[in-house]
């Protein structure tokens, strides 16, 4: 008997280290996998700033590109990439919630909401040249908005839309199901449950939707050399129908289609470097805002 018990008290040890072995070669690959891509990122910034720190002056922040783009700034760029950011988290993020809203909390789960779904994660790996070319033949075509901001906006609120439905609807089934319980039998309304007690409380996951939308539509070029953006222009945008410069698209043009190209190679890597920087800054803004919202709840 104390034969069996000493076998069956090894076997049991025996499978525990197995599952630790496991466990610890598991999250050791995870730590290396996050190690990896904070050593790219690090690298690339690092990579950016010998090359282009140089060309960062106040005059490359403030005045527009002169004498072929070979010198002068990038501030109609900066400027131009900010309008098309905001409009379309503008566009993208009201219509995420509320799609989200709709397949969460209203729609009656079945064949058709699995195929909408289907649908909002195919739109979400289509090439962003598609979104271009869409937007080019509807906005800027067919609706005679033109190349301009608002041409822009919508295409690039299109693009980062499946990006904000799916992180807000992650965000809205992560609130327990007892909150919604709770208000319905006190009396409240749905619509006054899922506006003051599930939204609130989905915000900070919202918000993470927002900064990968973020992300995504000051880096695109694609979709805004189609529907946006100017090879060149010293003025600023006065109506949301002007077309602007963007960093993304000078970037492209810099290293591509410039007449002096190996002379405007740390205008290149300095305009790259304000763009992460600008990127950066406002997912920044956004982390905080997160942040402090969590904080409120948890008081």
């Amino acid at each position: 008997m104390s034969t069996d018990n000493g076998a069956a008290i090894q076997s049991k040890y025996t499978v525990r280290g197995s599952r630790y072995l496991r466990q610890s070669l598991f999250f050791g690959l995870v730590r290396l996998t996050a190690f990896s891509i904070t050593l790219a990122l690090l690298g690339i910034i690092a990579f950016l700033l010998y090359n282009g720190a140089s060309a960062i002056t106040w005059d490359f922040l403030t005045l527009p590109p002169t004498d072929s783009m070979t010198k002068g700034g990038i501030m109609p760029a900066i400027i131009g990439t900010l309008y098309l950011t905001f409009g379309a988290i503008a566009v993208a993020l009201p219509l995420g919630v509320v799609s989200a809203i709709y397949l969460t909390e209203y729609a009656k789960q079945g064949r058709f909401i699995r195929i909408i779904r289907i649908g909002v994660n195919c739109l979400a790996g289509v090439p962003s040249v598609v979104f271009g070319l869409f937007g080019l033949g509807f906005f800027v075509v067919f609706l005679h908005f033109g190349s301009s901001i608002l041409a822009g906006s919508l295409t690039l609120g299109i693009l980062i839309l499946p990006t904000i439905i799916g992180a807000s609807e992650e965000a809205l089934k992560s609130v327990p199901q007892t909150f919604r319980e709770a208000s319905l039998a006190l009396g409240v309304s749905k619509w006054r449950t899922i506006s003051r007690i599930v939204l609130p409380t989905a915000v900070p996951g919202i918000l993470t939707g927002s900064i990968l939308g973020i992300g995504r539509a000051a880096g695109e070029t694609a979709p805004i050399m189609f529907t946006a953006a100017a090879f060149y222009t010293a003025v600023l945008p006065k109506s949301i129908f002007d077309e602007v410069m963007a960093l993304p698209y000078h970037i492209y043009v810099l290293a591509t289609a410039g007449t002096h190209i190996d002379q405007t190679r740390p205008l290149q890597y300095g305009t790259a470097l304000v763009l992460i920087a600008l990127v950066l800054g406002i997912d920044l803004v956004a982390i905080v805002i997160r942040s402090v919202i969590r904080r409120k709840k948890r008081w």
